[in-house]
């Protein structure tokens, strides 16, 4: 049965003023990645909505600085949104989705506008965007209308005083503990793509969990039904037209980048999972052997060591740091791409894209191989009664398949390979 999402069933705290400080907030990831990372294996086995995991980021200020440079004199640049997402990520994959969704969700405003930051606060782009930043608001929500055409999307309806919103909608992320939602609706009347966001609170929102899923479980995921919610004309950011050609390539970066941001996740997910794994093969080796492990002498080559572990770890670290190299170049390209805001052009945008499809081709293989191979490496037999009911590795896998899942390999392979061979630029899209 649905029932009205109440946000007073999280407990709230202002954001962390550390506006300008720079330097702080990497120790401030660091410090959050540690204390998600300490109880991340039995909240993934509650599997309840992130209502706690939110406190803690909120209180450590990240929602605020996830927003765009400058946004109320919060917000961090693009390059410093993806490492502490990446950080977060290696701790808690679930939450770094969620971040992930909500930094791109914040830039909803400038890629409307063509990257410019809003000149005035009390316009709908500047009152989002501080009002976001000041208040520390998680965002949820999705703006491209769904193409599975299982759902019947959502619409506008013009109404005096504004729009009245309908429909039913699926995400992937956050729904069950946004403070706001930014979704996309068709007008009625125009046919036109509105971006509105809206209270999840009111009384006409319905908001149901997801169900239970194999990866990503603490994520929030769920399905919205807005029941006729008035949308006064200050809560609309914008329209994007019907037909994909017409719309600024700045604009089509918004996908992009969240794709990019997911891939910044997965690759988390693989860091974690080597550097957890790293810290257990360290730590039993000061134990006496199983029987019928390789022990080997002292004057053995590596010490003892059993060098097929040794390869192994050799070639997973390999692996994660090859794609960390290529998820580096897209994340410079699209930096280049959004502070170029409306003099990006249509072929520089296809060759972020080719970057990014690349970055998501080779870590989605690599996550998953680092994510399985660790499962083989490392003894997961620890007993349950185990501080935090123990080690909890398959977490690592679950996640990496369940973020993977969404994409093809072969599919952006493709479309790599049609770009590098006839120059066919990437499929544009809408927004997120």
């Amino acid at each position: 049965m649905r029932t009205p999402k109440k946000s007073a069933l999280r407990p709230t705290s202002r954001p962390a003023d550390r506006r300008g400080d720079d330097e702080i907030w990497p120790r401030v990831t660091r410090e959050l990645a540690d204390d998600l990372a300490f109880d991340a294996p039995a909240r993934d086995r509650a599997g309840k909505p992130p209502f706690d995991e939110v406190a803690r980021l909120q209180e450590a200020g990240l929602p605020a600085l996830l927003t765009p440079p400058g946004a109320s004199g919060h917000g961090a640049d693009w390059r410093a949104a993806c490492a502490v997402i990446r950080e977060i990520s290696a701790a808690d994959g679930s939450i770094g989705e969620l971040l992930a969704h909500h930094h791109v969700l914040a830039w909803t405003a400038r890629f409307l506008t063509g990257g410019e930051p809003p000149a005035s606060r009390t316009s709908p782009h500047g009152s989002f965007e501080a009002d976001t930043a000041r208040e520390g608001r998680l965002l949820a929500g999705g703006v491209e209308p769904s193409r599975t055409g299982a759902e019947p999307g959502l619409t506008l309806t013009p109404a005096p005083g504004g729009h009245v919103l309908d429909g039913r909608r699926s995400f992937a992320s956050g729904v069950s503990v946004a403070d706001r939602l930014v979704v996309g609706a068709r007008c009625t009347e125009t046919g036109e793509l509105l971006v509105v966001v809206v209270d999840p609170a009111d009384p006409a929102v319905f908001t149901e969990a997801g169900a239970e899923r194999v990866g990503q479980r603490l994520a929030g995921a769920g399905t919205v039904t807005f029941d006729q919610l008035p949308v006064d004309p200050r809560n609309v950011l914008g329209s994007l037209p019907r037909d994909e050609h017409d719309v600024a390539p700045f604009t089509t970066l918004a996908p992009l980048a969240l794709r990019l941001l997911l891939v910044h996740v997965g690759l988390g997910i693989a860091e974690g999972a080597l550097a957890e794994a790293r810290d257990v093969s360290r730590a039993t080796r000061a134990v006496p052997p199983r029987t019928g492990s390789r022990t080997g002498a002292p004057d053995e080559p590596f010490g003892g060591e059993d060098p097929y572990l040794l390869l192994s770890y050799g070639e997973l670290a390999t692996s994660a740091h090859a794609a960390a190299a290529v998820v580096e170049r897209a994340t410079d390209a699209l930096a280049r791409g959004l502070g170029a805001g409306r003099s990006l052009g249509v072929e520089e945008r296809a060759d972020i894209a080719v970057l990014v499809a690349a970055a998501e081709a080779v870590t989605s293989r690599a996550a998953v191989r680092i994510t399985t191979r660790i499962l083989e490496l490392v003894d997961t037999t620890e007993p349950a009664e185990a501080p935090g009911g123990g080690p909890g590795f398959d977490r690592f896998w679950r996640n990496a398949r369940a973020l993977t899942a969404r994409s093809s390999p072969a599919h952006r392979l493709r479309d790599i390979g049609d770009h590098y061979l006839h120059g066919t630029r990437p499929g544009l899209r809408l927004l997120a």
